[in-house]
């Protein structure tokens, strides 16, 4: 007994590893349920298809954002001290993604047909446009992703071939950014446009829809792949993190949340101009309906300003523990965004009846069994980013040491 308690210790990872593998494995067994029984044992209706897998979806793709933001800044504008966050955004990302096609792949009903769009083209949907760019950027953050793999100490020891091969994709890098940067903002983009031009869901039906998605897709995106890392830190002291990167960025995030800000108060105010059936209520309960707490607080207060406080006043942002909080929130107040943008457009339907267009209301709360597989999904994503930390090492900026002690000198000379 003594010898077994030398060899294995129980710790904090065992303990996480567990919890999570009990959602995942929650999840599947509501998925093969889901699977058997089709959609009718979700609370999923004609008036509302969209529930809480396409808000997970929606959001999974948004805290993705990071890959491509970053990547861009170190390959495209040269700023190389970064690459070790943009190395951490991109396995995130690639994960992100893996939780978004997850939660499709129920929502679809018919997932065996998931491949049609990359055969038979609709070129005159948005939503098969989100497909082909989603496919293909997988595909670019499966390549970008393909040095870590080849940095693994087991790979390099008994395949330091297939090693070897992996880490050259190294070399592609700013092609794959460049690859990357435009196929990702072009779904962002898209996604909102999904939205934007369903003429029959009036609070839906505006082309802003597109630049506060890829705004908030931006924010969020950088400031989870920043929290990933510093809560990563925190857990594995012997990773090495230079907080003056994390800094520096977070103060870029505060910025981005000031022009998400703006438009977030021109889309809404611009819809009090005068009244228009199905609008104009969807705009009543987002700002004093029912998903009036989640807008003024979770979206607003918690989500935008309180972090801008913090990431733009420098001895608020300087305080690591402050500044998680602060990425936190604006990752919550992402997620919440997504969620009422999905809701207000269909819980209002419009009649269309002679003489008479009327709004009239609906409500969805998400079933048990949605619940339950949804959870398993995020339980996924959170339980492969913790095994990559440990043992793909994907956070440590010691990989690029060099890079990293000069981000000091070059980035203060712009504050």
């Amino acid at each position: 007994m003594k010898l077994l308690r030398n060899r294995f210790e129980f710790s904090a990872f065992h303990f996480w590893f567990i919890i999570l593998s009990v959602f995942i494995v929650a999840g599947v067994v509501a998925g093969v349920i889901i699977f058997r029984e089709g959609l009718q044992v979700t609370n999923l209706t004609d008036l509302v298809p969209w529930g809480l897998w396409i808000t997970i979806d929606l959001s999974a793709i948004a805290l993705s954002a990071g890959a491509f933001s970053l990547c861009a800044v170190v390959y495209l504008l040269g700023l190389k001290q970064y690459q070790p966050v943009a190395r951490t955004a991109t396995f995130i990302g690639l994960l992100g993604y893996s939780v978004a096609m997850l939660c499709l792949l129920m929502d679809l009903g018919q997932p065996l047909r998931a491949w049609h769009g990359f055969v038979y083209w609709n070129t005159h949907s948005v939503l098969w446009e989100v497909t082909m760019c989603v496919g293909l950027y997988f595909t670019v953050l499966l390549l970008e992703t393909m040095p870590i793999i080849g940095d693994y100490k087991w790979m390099r020891k008994y395949f330091p071939g297939m090693a070897g091969r992996l880490s050259f994709v190294t070399h592609y890098a700013p092609f794959l950014a460049i690859a990357g940067l435009g196929l990702s903002m072009l779904h962002q983009s898209s996604l909102g446009a999904t939205y934007g031009v369903i003429k029959a869901r009036p609070i839906w039906y505006r082309p802003d829809l597109s630049v506060l998605f890829i705004i908030s897709a931006v924010a969020g995106g950088i400031s989870l792949t920043l929290l990933a890392t510093m809560l990563s830190a925190r857990f594995y002291p012997r990773i090495k993190v230079n907080d003056h990167l994390l800094e520096r960025l977070a103060f870029v995030v505060g910025w981005v949340l000031v022009g998400y800000l703006y438009f977030r108060f021109w889309d809404g105010f611009a819809m009090t101009y005068t009244y228009q059936p199905g609008k104009t209520e969807g705009l009543q309960m987002i700002t004093t309906g029912v998903l009036a707490f989640n807008f003024w607080i979770g979206e607003i207060l918690l989500g935008i300003v309180i972090p801008i406080i913090i990431l733009l006043v420098a001895r608020f942002r300087e305080n690591p523990l402050l500044r998680m909080v602060a990425l936190a929130l604006v990752v919550g107040g992402v997620v919440a965004y997504r969620w009422d943008v999905n809701l207000a457009g269909q819980l209002i339907t419009l009649t269309y009846l002679p003489q008479e267009i009327a709004a009239r209301y609906t409500a969805y709360v998400p079933s048990m069994i949605e619940a339950i597989y949804g959870a398993g999904v995020v339980a996924f994503g959170i339980l492969a980013f913790i095994l990559g930390v440990r043992y793909l090492n994907v956070i440590d900026h010691g990989v690029v040491e060099e890079e990293v002690q000069e981000a000091p000198q070059v980035v203060a000379a712009t504050d």
